[in-house]
């Protein structure tokens, strides 16, 4: 057994992987297995993709048809978001959903129902998908659409693989002009001041802001907001990008050899880190147009980026909360942080719309916000008074980027678990699809 962790490098566990290569393979292995859930890149962050037996899929990852007209795609699952780009950004389309890296595949995304900038219009990526094919423990695939076994289908979609291995989706790309964003760029002084720009900015395409979260005081949740929509062609004034509007940039990366020591990570660092950041931008709106990468994916632009948490690595809090609830609880939140003094950088603001699809998929209406944390030993007692807070509020905690989270807060958080569970014991009555996660939630 090899000892297995998803991105977040915590927590580690004895594991096997066992890849499929076909439809046939995948039912054969479901067939001998015994605890087992599905995995594909391993980009969530805690223990939802992990267990003693893991069913590896991204070898599955062709694609089956398009429609041109309809923009209709259908791929095996194992096929990455990073594929999905580098074959039809090309020819005129772009994902309708992407969260903020493209290494994940599309089984990935319909399991954790990912979301992006643009939920508060566009909703997450179960709106766009049309069906999929799940194997179940029986060996039996099933169909499942809004018109056949939706309940299956509402199950899946944010499900975290507890209902079956999915082998192949359907689902709509969105037509764009150009492989180019225009990006709106503004500083808000706090959190009062970002929030009435979230609203003021609602009909946005994509939103999102960046909060220093080590400062305090008046300044508290003082954030740099951008808002993005793709570029027209005829907004493009570079020569170049003008004659290949569609052509993806060759990317530089840069690459984290190795895991950064413990003492490197202190609340010193990220306090500066967070006061360069903010103080990069103009205090004045910014208008400008750049390639999608840097927009909706900035990290993956840098190789092992997880390698700078360290040894023991680290766990992102990602959390929702009612909007009639999200200032006071943010507030509360950005201010034990700063007192406390746990340091983190990647502190993002997003808005949810309205989200009708997936019995636990985390989304709901409301202001999201995640934050990255380094593991260390008064991590997890701080999260815990973090957890008051969601709990208070009405709130919940996403599962893909869990790791810690406790089963009395998981279920007052997802109101449709016993909706879930219900489908979830009809298709695996013996309980062979288990991950570390839903032992400890389940």
């Amino acid at each position: 057994m090899d000892e297995v962790s998803s991105w977040g490098k915590y927590p580690k566990v004895k594991g096997e992987l066992k890849t499929v290569r076909t439809k046939e393979e995948a039912v054969e292995k479901v067939l001998q297995l015994n605890h087992w859930i599905p995995r594909g890149l391993a980009r969530s962050y805690g223990d939802s993709s992990l267990a003693a037996e893991m069913l590896l899929g991204v070898a599955l990852n062709r694609f089956i048809s398009f429609d041109v007209q309809e923009g209709i795609l259908t791929c095996e699952a194992g096929v990455s978001f990073t594929e999905i780009i580098d074959v039809f950004v090309p020819l005129g389309w772009f994902l309708p959903v992407t969260p903020g890296t493209k290494f994940i595949t599309v089984g990935g995304a319909i399991a954790s129902d990912v979301h992006g900038k643009n939920h508060h219009l566009e909703g997450s990526f179960s709106r766009h998908l049309i069906s999929f094919e799940l194997l179940i423990p029986s060996g039996e695939i099933l169909f499942c659409s809004r018109e056949q076994n939706f309940d299956v289908f509402n199950a899946t979609t944010g499900g975290m693989g507890l209902t079956g291995f999915i082998l192949q989706a359907t689902f709509r790309l969105k037509k764009i002009e150009t492989a180019y964003i225009s990006q709106e760029s503004s500083i808000a002084k706090n959190l009062d001041d970002v929030f009435k720009q979230f609203e003021a900015g609602m009909k946005s395409t994509y939103s999102v802001a960046w909060i220093d979260c080590m400062t305090g005081g008046k300044n508290t949740g003082r954030s740099i907001l951008l808002k993005g929509e793709h570029a027209r062609l005829a907004e493009l004034k570079e020569p170049g990008a003008r004659q290949h509007p569609l052509q993806i940039a060759n990317k530089v990366k840069f690459n984290i050899p190795f895991e950064f020591p413990d003492f490197a990570l202190n609340a010193l660092t990220f306090r500066t880190m967070n006061f360069l950041y903010y103080n990069k931008e103009p205090n004045s709106v910014k208008n400008s147009i750049k390639a999608f990468d840097p927009y909706f994916y900035p990290l993956d632009s840098i190789n092992n980026w997880n390698r700078a948490y360290g040894k023991r690595g680290f766990t992102q809090y990602q959390l929702v909360l009612p909007p009639d609830k999200s200032f006071d609880g943010l507030l509360q939140i950005l201010a034990k942080i700063h007192s406390a003094k746990m340091g983190t950088f990647v502190t993002v603001l997003k808005y949810f719309g309205k989200q009708p699809e997936g019995l636990i998929s985390f989304p709901m209406e409301g202001y999201t916000l995640a934050l990255d944390f380094p593991v260390s030993d008064s991590l997890f007692p701080f999260l815990n008074q973090l957890d008051e807070i969601v709990l208070k509020a009405g709130g919940r905690l996403y599962l893909s980027k869990d790791s810690r989270m406790s089963p009395e807060m998981f279920r007052a958080g997802y109101p449709g678990l016993s909706a879930f569970l219900e489908v979830k014991n009809r298709l695996d009555p013996s309980g062979k699809i288990q991950s570390a996660q839903s032992k400890r939630l389940l």
